[in-house]
């Protein structure tokens, strides 16, 4: 993610370097304390975003809990009106709704790290953003001082260098990663189809056949 590659750079700035490095120091700590108020408010935005996304997968999840025991129910309540027929197809409906169930929760898992890892950075940007604002008129006043007593080497330096200097450090804020995994289902040939479809038919018939035993233990 840009967004996290941008914060982890601002985080690992350091603040002595830029100010003995920069042409105009007030300016460029400035700046920086810019970029980390407008990182810090993207990545606040974007961890609330997480969280929503977060919540709603947990509501999805609980969702499909919730109709695969009642069609589990249902199956039951079919047995006991010996209707196989009908028990097997909300088996069938049942099955289904456990395997949506499975796969909330993959997706809820990867939401939960990566709303971890948001966070994580949210904080990191808070405390260099603190420490960047205790150390601003401290720098800039060592800085004042240091040229003032160092004014010939100072002006040995070429802008030129200064500014390829922090030119690649602004290249390294505008890499961007890739965040996530694509996702999907191969789909195989007809024989295939055809073994997977013969194997949820044993699992229906184990499950109805389960569900008479426990009425004939309990009669």
């Amino acid at each position: 993610m840009a967004l996290l590659d941008r914060v982890a750079t601002l985080v690992r700035a350091n603040l002595n370097d830029l100010v003995d490095r920069a042409e105009n120091p007030e300016k460029m700590l400035k700046q920086v304390i810019l970029d980390m108020e407008n990182q810090f408010i993207q990545v606040k935005t974007q961890v609330a975003i997480a969280l929503a996304d977060l919540h709603l997968l947990q509501k999805k999840k609980k969702e499909n809990v919730e109709a695969h025991t009642e069609w589990m129910r249902k199956a039951e309540l079919a047995v006991e009106k010996n209707d196989d027929k009908l028990a097997r197809a909300a088996l069938e409906r049942a099955m289904s709704f456990q395997q949506l169930t499975e796969s909330f929760e993959e997706q809820i898992a990867d939401q939960e790290a990566q709303v971890e890892s948001l966070k994580s950075a949210l904080k990191k940007l808070e405390v260099k953003l603190s420490e960047a604002h205790a150390k601003v008129d401290l720098l800039i006043a060592q800085h004042r001082r240091s040229r003032a007593v160092n004014r010939a080497a100072d002006a040995q330096q070429t802008p030129g260098g200064e500014s390829r200097t922090f030119d690649r450090m602004r290249s390294k804020v505008a890499r961007e990663e890739a965040l996530g995994a694509a996702k999907g289902e191969l789909l195989g040939d007809d024989i295939d189809g055809r073994f997977l479809a013969l194997e949820r038919e044993q699992k229906v018939d184990a499950l109805l056949e389960e569900i008479k035993a426990k009425r004939r233990l309990s009669a």
